[in-house]
């Protein structure tokens, strides 16, 4: 913001953030726009899940308290949609690196370029940690179809692996966007220019 000079009051100039470009911008095409989808189909997940989330709860304290009935099972499948809208929440946190990283190192550290490999071992272990946490999804999967019958719910019957599944594939897109910082965490430790730049140099 600036003032003017002279004896008038003080002109505001109130200057507009520049916004911050995305990770998928930085990717090549073909990567960037399926991963820029999953962001919106995470976003509208998140969102609905929370909106039924609070609907239900509100209705039932009203079917509860007002007309003292019950709402049937409720707790079996607003669950599913509990842990669904958990974890698309938890991709979008991933997607816009979000995610609470407790590392005293990037305070201590003054060094530019230890700061930039103690970035890159720090994205290469979530990645890896990320990677196993699939493995993990997908190993406890293959014990589900090992049974006769699948587990589930007891009333309503919903298999456990519905939401197991979505958690599996939630993983499996925090790893993406995991990837695609590292990726561009890379180019910039090489001194390689950024997809966002590119495009600004090409638009002059």
């Amino acid at each position: 913001m600036s003032y003017s000079k002279g004896d008038q009051s003080p002109v505001v100039i109130e200057e507009t953030p520049k916004e911050r470009p995305k990770v998928t911008d930085e990717l090549p095409p073909f990567l960037g726009y399926p991963l820029k989808g999953v962001a919106f189909v995470m976003r509208q997940i998140a969102m609905f899940c929370g909106f039924l989330m609070a609907f239900t709860f509100g209705a039932v304290v009203v079917i509860r308290y007002g007309f003292g009935g019950d709402l049937f099972a409720y707790e079996e499948w607003l669950l599913g949609f509990s842990i669904v809208g958990f974890f698309a929440g938890a991709v979008l946190a991933s997607a816009r690196n979000l995610h609470i990283n407790a590392d005293i190192l990037g305070i201590v550290i003054q060094d530019p370029r230890l700061i930039w490999w103690r970035g890159f071992v720090v994205l290469l272990v979530e990645l890896l940690v990320i990677l196993f946490l699939v493995y993990a999804c997908y190993v406890s999967l293959l014990d589900d179809f090992s049974f006769p019958r699948l587990r589930a719910t007891p009333v309503l019957r919903i298999p456990f692996v519905s939401w197991r599944i979505a958690i599996m594939c939630a993983f499996g897109f925090m790893a993406m966007f995991t990837a695609a910082y590292l990726y561009v965490h890379i180019r910039k430790g090489l001194g390689l220019p950024l997809r966002s730049e590119i495009m600004k140099g090409a638009s002059k």
